[in-house]
C-alpha cells in the first residue's frame, strides 16, 4: 500500500508537470528544472527530518522556527567574520538545530507533554528568540553583501547540473532511508508508532528513540536553515514562517500515515516535490498567488481523510476475518 502511494505521488507529480508544460514549455527546461529542484530541497529535507517523527505518532510544528534561526545565525556568524568558514557554519547550524530538537524531545519523552503542545509552544519560543536577537544585535537582515562569496557559491552551486542542495538532500534521504529499513532502532520507531503500548512491553526504549527522532528533525532543520541563507543570500528573524504546514503536508501527502505507524522518507521527499511542484505550476496556470498556501492545506486534509479510510477499511477487514473464523 505504501510503495502504491508513493507511485501514485509520482503519478500525479508527472501529470501535473505535463499540465503545466503545455501551457509554458519553459517550465521543463534545463533552467526550470534547475529551480524546481533547488526550491524542492529545502522543504524536503525538512519533510525528511518529520517523517521519523510522524512514524512514531508525534510531530514538529516547530521546524520553520529552527530553520529560521539557523538562518539567522548563519548571518550572525558572517558579519562577526565574513572569511569565517562554509564547513563551520554549517556545523553551528546543524548544532542549533540539534539543540532545538532536543529540548522538544526532553519534553516530550521525560516530561511526557504531547508533542503537539510542546512544539507548538517551541514554535513560537524559538521565533521570539530570533526576533529577540535582531533586536538586541541591532541587526534585523543580513544581505548577501556581509556574506562569503564561498558560501554563496556553495548555495547556488551545482554538480553536473544537479544543485547542491538537492544533492545533500538526497543524502539525508538515502541515509535516514536506511536507517529506517536496515537498522535495528529504525525498524523500532515503526513500532512504536504502530502500538506505542506493546512496543514498551516489548522492551524498545520508545522514550530514547523518540527523543532521537527530535534531534535527528532539529539537526535537519537547522541545515536546511542554513542552506536557506546560502541560496537566498538575504537573512532577517521572519525566515521560515509558516513553514511547518507545507511540511506536514508534504509528509503526510507522501504517504507518511499522521496515526503513526508506515511510511518512507522517500513518500514524504515525493510529497515535497510535489507540493513544490504544484506552488511553482500555480502562477504559470494562471492561478491567483493567495490560492498556494490553501493547496497545501487541501492536500494535507485529502491525505489524512485518505489514510484514515484506508485504516477503517483494514479494521474492519480484520474484523471480518475474525467473525469467518470463529463461525
Amino acid at each position: 500500500m505504501r510503495l502504491g502511494r508513493e507511485s501514485g505521488v509520482a503519478l500525479v507529480l508527472v501529470v501535473v508537470v505535463g499540465v503545466t508544460a503545455a501551457v509554458n514549455p519553459a517550465f521543463v527546461s534545463g533552467r526550470g528544472v534547475h529551480d524546481l529542484l533547488l526550491n524542492a530541497s529545502i522543504v524536503a529535507l525538512l519533510a525528511i527530518g518529520q517523517a521519523p517523527l510522524v512514524i512514531t505518532r508525534n510531530i514538529d510544528l516547530s521546524v520553520g522556527s529552527v530553520l529560521g534561526l539557523a538562518a539567522f545565525l548563519s548571518g550572525q556568524l558572517f558579519l562577526a567574520d565574513r572569511d569565517t568558514p562554509v564547513v563551520l557554519v554549517v556545523l553551528a547550524g546543524a548544532a542549533l538545530g540539534a539543540a532545538c530538537g532536543a529540548l522538544n524531545g526532553a519534553l516530550v519523552a521525560v516530561a511526557k507533554v504531547p508533542a503537539l503542545v510542546v512544539t507548538l509552544g517551541t514554535l513560537y519560543v524559538f521565533r521570539g528568540v530570533d526576533y529577540g536577537w535582531a533586536s538586541a544585535s541591532g541587526v534585523h537582515q543580513v544581505n548577501a553583501d556581509r556574506m562569503s562569496p564561498r558560501f554563496l557559491a556553495f548555495g547556488s552551486g551545482s554538480v553536473l547540473g544537479v544543485p547542491n542542495l538537492a544533492l545533500i538532500a538526497l543524502v539525508a534521504l538515502l541515509v535516514v532511508g536506511f536507517a529506517l529499513r536496515d537498522s535495528r532502532s529504525g525498524r523500532e520507531l515503526y513500532a512504536i508508532g504502530s502500538n506505542p503500548d506493546a512496543a514498551r512491553l516489548a522492551g524498545i526504549p520508545a522514550g530514547r528513540r523518540v527523543f532521537g527522532a527530535f534531534v535527528l528533525s532539529g539537526t535537519l532543520a537547522g541545515l536546511a536553515g542554513v542552506l536557506h541563507a546560502a541560496y537566498f543570500g538575504t537573512v532577517n528573524a521572519s525566515v521560515g514562517t509558516g513553514r511547518e504546514l507545507a511540511v506536514v503536508a508534504a509528509v503526510v501527502v507522501g504517504g507518511v500515515a499522521i496515526f503513526g505507524g508506515s511510511g518512507t522518507v522517500l513518500g514524504a521527499a515525493l510529497g515535497a516535490l510535489l507540493l513544490t511542484t504544484v506552488t511553482g505550476a500555480l502562477p504559470v496556470l494562471g492561478v491567483p498567488a493567495f490560492w498556494q498556501r490553501a493547496v497545501d492545506g487541501a492536500a494535507l486534509l485529502v491525505a489524512i481523510s485518505l489514510d484514515r479510510a484506508v485504516l477503517l477499511r483494514v479494521v474492519e477487514r480484520l474484523r471480518t476475518g475474525r467473525g469467518a473464523r470463529r463461525g
